[in-house]
């Protein structure tokens, strides 16, 4: 048995309820188009699980059209924002513990104010995003 960091080594959680050990994280695009590379046979069913430490707002927004997304804060407070697929928007401001659901299609970012750690559980296939 070995231990992993969630930090720098994410999790896909994939078809036949199997769990795989990813590359080192960058946070780059690039490490999201290899990882979509590497899962495409699971389709809209692989789900990515990472754990992400900010200190910034989100410069961009994004959407995952093919699945929701669970955004939970483990630490700090982030404030996301969505809009929704009727052009509407709403925020919510979430602390450790609480959590949001990104339903497909829905664009969504983040303003943080010191400091968050939120774990993310994504479905990432077709995953679009735009500046903000």
């Amino acid at each position: 048995m070995s231990h992993h960091n969630m930090f720098e080594n994410p999790v896909h959680l994939g078809l036949g309820a199997t769990a795989e050990v990813e590359p080192e994280f960058t946070g780059e695009m690039d490490w999201y188009m290899s990882y979509g590379q590497r899962h495409a046979g699971d389709g809209a069913e692989g789900r990515l699980v990472n754990l992400i430490r900010f200190t910034k707002s989100w410069d961009a927004w994004e959407m995952h059209p093919k699945g929701s997304e669970v955004v939970l804060c483990v630490a700090g407070a982030m404030t996301l924002h969505q809009e929704l697929l009727d052009g509407s928007q709403r925020s919510v401001t979430i602390g450790p513990g609480d959590y949001v659901i990104n339903e497909p299609g829905v664009w969504h970012t983040a303003d943080i104010d010191t400091e968050a750690t939120a774990l993310f559980i994504t479905a990432g296939e077709g995953t679009e995003g735009r500046p903000r």
